[in-house]
């Protein structure tokens, strides 16, 4: 559009944005009913010694008739009203999920539901690729709201229409969860993918403060194992990962939540700022030693061992 504009010396101003567009807006063609056409009504042949045929192309008639046709007048499409994804941490997520709720309320997963769609997602790619959606999803939600009622099935397949471009198996995962839980299930989503990492021996935080990655004593570890050993613990496990996933992976995290308060201290910081309590299971029950210094590997070490346990049923 700005090569059409500087040819045909036009007015470069006029622009719309996402939301406002419209068909009659968007360059568009098809290449054999359009631009075949165009290309060989301006083409001629010549027969030169040896019957070879030459073909001779009328250049600067073609670029006018495609001007005209097709990109003068057009407008420019601004960004705006586009959702983007961008890495975790440069995403400010406080504000989407605050814009969410704000649109659609937002309630806990149902257990049962927590459950099942953790156990569905079973490999590494599987999981970034439902995080992908869900990321997606959030961006439009925070944009436009919805019924807190309507599946998330349903929206992806009738309101994104994306339904063909999601994997069956997903689509099969989010079965029982609404709108309503979106938020939540991206918290479910990213730790899954953490925990993943993990049985895969990668690093989940790596480039995460080390202020944050301090070891564990061994009361530590017989505290967090305490901890663990009730079904009360994933919401709680849940929510932790998010405090370091978001709280923790910012510029200058250390400043504000400081290393040598305990884990109970920041968590009770982070939840207030998403205007939510800390869940009672933890404030009874989380060990009251474990220091922000130490708050990566207790939450390595509480999922590890939790799996251990599961296990050993």
């Amino acid at each position: 559009v700005n090569a059409a504009n500087r040819l045909s010396k036009e007015d470069s101003s006029y622009k719309v944005s996402m939301r406002e567009v419209m068909q009659q807006h968007v360059i568009c063609y098809d290449v054999e009913r359009d631009l075949l056409p165009l290309v060989l009504s301006n083409c001629q042949y010549s027969l030169e010694r040896g019957q070879e045929t030459i073909s001779e192309y009328d250049l600067p008639r073609i670029q006018k008739q495609i001007l005209t046709r097709f990109l003068q007048g057009k407008p420019l499409i601004t960004h705006t009203g586009i959702p983007t994804l961008i890495n975790t941490q440069e995403r400010d997520y406080e504000t989407i999920f605050k814009t969410v709720k704000g649109k659609v309320s937002q309630v806990i997963l149902p257990t049962l539901t927590r459950n099942v769609v953790s156990r569905k997602f079973e490999s590494y790619s599987e999981v970034c690729e439902a995080l992908r959606i869900m990321e997606l999803l959030l961006g439009f939600v925070s944009l436009t709201g919805g019924d807190p009622s309507m599946p998330l099935v349903t929206y992806l397949q009738e309101t994104l229409k994306m339904g063909e471009d999601v994997d069956e198996h997903i689509l099969e995962a989010l079965n029982k969860c609404k709108l309503t839980h979106c938020v939540f299930v991206w918290q479910l989503l990213c730790s899954r993918k953490s925990e993943m990492m993990l049985q895969l021996k990668m690093e989940p935080f790596s480039e995460y403060p080390a202020e944050y990655k301090q070891p564990l004593k061994e009361q530590n570890k017989t505290g967090l194992r305490d901890f663990v050993s009730s079904n009360s613990s994933n919401q709680c496990l849940l929510e932790l990962h998010e405090f370091i996933l978001l709280g923790l992976g910012r510029l200058h995290a250390t400043e504000r939540y400081r290393p040598f308060w305990s884990v109970k201290e920041g968590m009770d910081l982070y939840m207030g700022l998403k205007d939510m309590e800390v869940p009672e299971y933890m404030n009874e029950n989380f060990p009251d030693d474990l220091m922000l210094s130490q708050i990566v590997e207790a939450w390595k070490f509480s999922i590890t061992a939790k799996h251990e346990r599961m296990m050993e049923r």
